[in-house]
């Protein structure tokens, strides 16, 4: 028979402790070793307790995500389940990679929960569903924002200042005009910044000009 998985709660919220410890205790196979309501305690129990498994809130004196490395420094194989209200990607993420195993939204069943325990006591990390797409589709987007600032910084200056222009609603002649260049060099240049900005035409190139004005 397998051995009970040891679980620590530390949530500065008595009322959801207790109603997390008295779940997991009605639940087969796992043992609650030791509660806490702050990092003191998380500390103190990772480094007296040794629990499997230690389930921790963001809210709480100290703060978890501050606690998280440091439980870690003490116990480097602690396994760390982050049970907070938190819905902020950067907070996923700083959890995640500050070495929590998994992180959880309140409001999860107790089922539910005992299995993201079970799963983290195997080995896998856990996120929430509903979070996990929404940190895919931010990296997604922090990762096209990061191109989009390399292209942009591959512009030289005069290429932006054709860009701009091109943008406003100039001919190439009108441009040429108002830079004192030939018309040649301005599509020459056209040509170059079309190919920064892997796009067709003028009016890809204005449109992608005026996305970045409204975006930043």
């Amino acid at each position: 028979m397998a051995a009970n998985i040891r679980v620590a709660v530390v949530d500065d919220h008595p009322l959801l402790r207790e109603g997390v410890t008295r779940s997991l205790r009605e639940m087969n196979g796992f043992e609650i070793v030791a509660e806490g309501a702050s990092g003191a305690d998380a500390r103190r129990i990772v480094a007296e307790v040794q629990p499997d498994i230690l389930i921790m809130d963001i809210s709480m004196p100290e703060g978890g995500l501050v606690t998280l490395p440091v439980v870690l420094e003490i116990r480097p194989s602690q396994k760390i389940v982050i049970l907070t209200v938190s819905e902020d990607s950067d907070d996923v993420s700083a959890a995640l990679n500050s070495g929590a195993n998994g992180y959880v939204l309140k409001g999860v069943g107790t089922r539910g929960l005992a299995e993201v325990l079970q799963a983290v006591s195997r080995g896998e990390t856990y996120v929430s569903p509903t979070l996990s797409a929404r940190l895919l589709s931010d990296l997604k987007s922090r990762r096209s924002d990061d191109r989009e600032t390399t292209v942009l910084a591959d512009l030289t200056e005069r290429e932006r200042e054709v860009l701009d222009l091109v943008a406003a609603g100039l001919s190439n002649k009108r441009v040429a005009l108002r830079l004192d260049l030939h018309e040649k060099t301005v599509k020459h240049h056209m040509t170059r910044i079309l190919s920064k900005l892997n796009v067709s035409n003028r009016t890809e190139a204005a449109l992608w000009v005026h996305r970045r004005s409204v975006e930043g």
